[in-house]
């Protein structure tokens, strides 16, 4: 069974860096984009950014500079570092691995930047 465990979201003052984790089991991770994306109250949700296999990085306008993806194969994970964060990244961010139209995603941590 494929399942993605999400962690390190919380409370955090605007400015402030929070680095979130997604560790999946069951799955062979090389094969896989892996991304966040996130929803917050009343919008869609939204993708903040995406590795590829080789490395390949792309991210959303409103976060590029401040956010940064990774991943590692071995350990069947892709991490999320924010920095500078903004009171409008408050959301609710969900990792995905995707393989064409194969997708996996996790719960969801929730991320409250607010001083």
């Amino acid at each position: 069974q494929v399942q993605l465990v999400e962690s390190g979201g919380g409370l955090v003052q605007p400015g402030g860096s929070l680095r979130l984790s997604c560790a999946a089991s069951g799955i062979f991770a090389s094969i896989y984009v892996m991304g966040w994306y996130r929803q917050a109250p009343g919008k869609q949700r939204e993708l903040v950014a995406t590795i590829t296999s080789g490395g390949s990085t792309n991210y959303a306008d409103s976060v590029k500079g401040r956010f940064t993806i990774s991943r590692d194969n071995a350990k069947k994970a892709v991490y999320l570092q924010m920095n500078s964060l903004k009171p409008e990244d408050t959301a609710v961010y969900y990792c995905n691995f995707q393989r064409n139209s194969l997708g996996y995603w996790g719960q969801g941590t929730q991320v409250t930047v607010s001083s």
